[in-house]
Formats: structure tokens, C-alpha cells, sequence
């Protein structure tokens, strides 16, 4: 696939929709800044890198409370065909209206939304998750 960020939380979208516990998914230098920062936020309940065949990979489990995923849907916002950059201002105006996270790629790596608005970082937005 083209867009690394897109197939990786469209993977761990279907994982959780399928109700499966754990997934494996490629490794890369972002994926893993990425599973790290969902870790954090609570929709991963662990993330590990691991070794398949001479290729690094990611394994995730994915949390669930009382049966149902805690991860409930995923909008890729950033595409290769058309990427949206956000100041630092406009991040959590859109946040207070619904009850999602924004996860965005800033000159500090990947943070969320509340993150990148604290320490005053714009960039580009990858994706939201709720």
C-alpha cells in the first residue's frame, strides 16, 4: 500500500471490528510513534515489536471494555492525494464538538490533538479516532 498511516489504522480498525485480540502489523519508524500514542490514549492495550521472518513487525492487542472494542471507529483525514495541515488554534475547537482524538504528525513527532495545542505545534493530520 501507498500510505503506511492509512493501511496501518485501517488494519487495527478491522482488527477491532472483527473482535480479534491481537493483530500484527509492519514496522516502521511512524506506525510505531502512532501504536505508541493510541497505547497512551487507551485504545491499544499493548504494543511490542517482534521479529517474523527476518521482518520487524508490530504487535498490538487491542483493548476491549465489557466485550466491545474501545477503539469504535477510525477517519483517515491526511491522504497522499490531499494533505491537510492545521494550526496549532484550530485543533481543539474541533475537538470539544464531538468525542474523538485527532492525531497529527508535528515537528516534535506524533501527538494528539491536546498534546500538539499544549505545546503550541501545528501539522499535519493524520487521522481521527473515537
Amino acid at each position: 500500500m501507498n500510505h503506511t498511516v492509512s493501511d496501518f489504522i485501517i488494519r487495527i480498525k478491522n482488527a477491532a471490528r472483527a473482535r480479534r485480540r491481537e493483530i500484527l502489523a509492519p514496522y516502521t519508524r511512524i506506525t510505531c510513534e502512532i501504536a505508541k500514542v493510541l497505547e497512551k490514549e487507551g485504545f491499544l492495550e499493548e504494543v511490542k515489536e517482534q521479529t517474523v521472518d527476518k521482518k520487524k513487525m508490530l504487535s498490538l492487542k487491542i483493548r476491549y471494555k465489557n466485550r466491545i472494542p474501545v477503539l469504535t471507529d477510525v477517519k483517515v483525514i491526511s491522504k497522499p492525494s490531499i494533505r491537510v495541515y492545521t494550526p496549532s488554534k484550530n485543533i481543539n475547537a474541533s475537538q470539544r464538538k464531538g468525542m474523538f482524538i485527532f492525531v497529527l504528525s508535528t515537528s516534535k513527532g506524533i501527538l494528539t490533538g491536546h498534546e500538539a495545542e499544549k505545546k503550541n505545534l501545528g501539522g499535519e493530520v493524520l487521522f481521527k479516532v473515537w
